[in-house]
């Protein structure tokens, strides 16, 4: 199969460990008589600098024409940076939202799973581990509060801020047809999280994923607050298959979920449209303090790109390979800075990358 992929490395860590990605690609290439082209363009902080925007039309056009789009991330530290000292649709992170509009990437779809060879990398304790966690966060990803209309303004001598939160029942069906069909190929268990006791919006959000779940009499539905859910996730997050929900409590329970992996290192993502186009990028951010020094963990772009072969390319076999490749490499005790533990191995970026590719057959 020829596989046509943008790679957007973007800023910080990000080209390093996009590398690392791309030379696990490169292995499953020569291994299962694949081949994978690369067409960079630049997002973020990069692409101010170059273009003095943070995501050209010229760049969305070509990420359009692939087959899929791997990112790095983007962004860098808000407290120093010369990229934020700008309005807000100029700053680094509004190119990751334009891309997302403009592919009409709506899904966002985040593993969380424990690895039995980073349980003490867990920060919970033994016996809320248990036998361990596999759940999946479905977060809607092109509606809600990011996307609605926003402004400042002064009123009656105040400094006024208003940001939207709007959602159409067409918005909140497709996030939720899309969870409703993985659980069915997972545990059929769907918790969808809102905020009903408060919110017009999340009694929309609860309305329709009940009608929704209907369809799927072999689906178990439950409910939870988004308050709940915070709170079960580090008392009992063996509980949860597929986690439903809208953009910006998507955003904050994935990144809660990443840290009882044991590192956001290890979290992976893939946002996906109505086609098998998806953009497939590690749930962290660009880590501008450690970027350069071999130190970020490539692991969560590696499985990324494992997505990105099993949801575009229907490469279900590669996409076992390559996770099986970072599990024997855990299991043989080689660790990054970010999930080492004495007894184990420390090694850097591209080390990390190298093993994982090697052990791809």
């Amino acid at each position: 199969m020829d596989c046509r992929v943008v790679i957007i490395p973007g800023d910080g860590i990000g080209p390093e460990i996009v590398r690392e990605a791309c030379k696990v690609l490169d292995r499953v290439g020569q291994v299962y008589g694949h081949s994978f082209s690369y067409t960079e363009i630049l997002m973020g902080g990069c692409s101010i600098d170059a273009y003095g925007v943070p995501l050209t039309e010229e760049a969305l056009e070509t990420a359009k024409a692939a087959d899929a789009v791997l990112l790095g991330a983007v962004g860098g530290d808000v407290g120093n940076s010369r990229w934020y000292d700008v309005a807000p649709n100029l700053r680094p992170e509004a190119g990751l939202l334009a891309i997302r509009k403009g592919l009409n990437l709506f899904a966002n779809m985040r593993p969380a799973y424990l690895y039995s060879q980073l349980q003490a990398a867990c920060p919970l304790k033994e016996e809320i581990i248990g036998s361990g966690f596999d759940m999946v966060i479905m977060r809607e990803l092109t509606g809600g509060l990011y996307f609605g209309d926003r402004h400042t303004e002064t009123v009656n001598g105040l400094r006024t801020a208003v940001d939207t939160l709007t959602y159409n029942e067409e918005e909140i069906r497709r996030i939720a047809v899309k969870a409703f069909d993985i659980a069915r190929k997972r545990r059929k268990k769907v918790t969808s999280v809102d905020k009903a006791n408060v919110l017009d919006s999340s009694r929309l959000w609860r309305a329709v994923v009940e009608e929704v779940a209907a369809g799927y009499p072999d689906v178990e539905l439950k409910h939870m607050l988004v308050d709940n859910c915070a709170m079960q996730l580090v008392m009992n997050p063996g509980q949860f298959d597929v986690i439903l929900t809208e953009n910006m409590f998507g955003d904050i329970l994935s990144d809660e979920a990443s840290m009882i992996t044991g590192s956001i290192g290890m979290l992976s993502s893939a946002s996906l449209n109505e086609t098998k186009f998806g953009l497939y990028e590690p749930s962290h951010g660009s880590a501008p303090d450690i970027a350069g020094k071999d130190l970020a963990n490539p692991i969560a772009t590696i499985l990324s790109a494992a997505m990105m072969l099993r949801y575009s390319f229907d490469l279900d076999k590669e996409a076992d390979a390559v996770e099986a490749a970072v599990r024997q490499v855990l299991a043989e005790g080689y660790r990054t800075a970010d999930i080492w533990a004495e007894g184990c191995r420390k090694v850097g970026t591209a080390e990390m990358g190298g093993l994982i590719a090697e052990r791809i057959h």
